[in-house]
């Protein structure tokens, strides 16, 4: 887990400002960006796995032509539920749900205005129930972190994930 670099090894970094609209960005052609409010939304997660799928449908990773395709896709969708649901449970909830395409990796980031620093529970045990959100992200992401800006409250919480074959 990295959680003091800039920009990861995706090399996506923040979001282009005037990407909040929902619509792929007028940035660079070989990143495109999707943002979510979720601020007072009821059903965050189911919402936040909707928005998710459209991106991947938009960008061509749905519907899946072969079994590794899918199962990328499906891991997207995991790693959007387990960070959404990590800021519910521990971080006053989340503030916006960013993605990010680009030829080689996925971004997934949560921003909350909690103060935590998540982490997998460590050591991990798999018939325990619940604690599993950031072993998954752990476990099937190329890397993940936190983001913070020195003076202001909350984090962003991001997870890169491989873009399939």
């Amino acid at each position: 887990m990295s959680t003091t670099r800039q920009h990861p090894p995706g090399d996506l970094g923040r979001e282009p400002e005037g990407a909040g609209d929902g619509a792929a960005s007028s940035g660079p052609v070989d990143r495109q960006w999707r943002t979510l409010p979720l601020r007072q939304v009821s059903g965050i997660v189911p919402t936040a796995r909707d928005f998710a799928r459209q991106a991947l449908h938009d960008w061509g990773w749905l519907p899946a032509s072969s079994a590794d395709r899918r199962a990328a896709a499906e891991d997207v969708l995991l790693v959007v539920s387990e960070l959404v649901t990590n800021a519910c449970l521990h971080a006053e909830g989340p503030e916006e749900l960013r993605i990010a395409c680009a030829p080689k990796v996925l971004r997934v980031e949560v921003v909350d205005g909690g103060a935590g620093q998540p982490a997998p529970r460590t050591p991990h045990r798999a018939g325990r129930p619940g604690g599993h959100g950031m072993f998954i992200v752990q476990r099937l992401c190329l890397d993940w972190g936190v983001q913070r800006v020195p003076g202001e409250p909350g984090k962003t919480v991001w997870a890169e994930l491989a873009a399939p074959a």
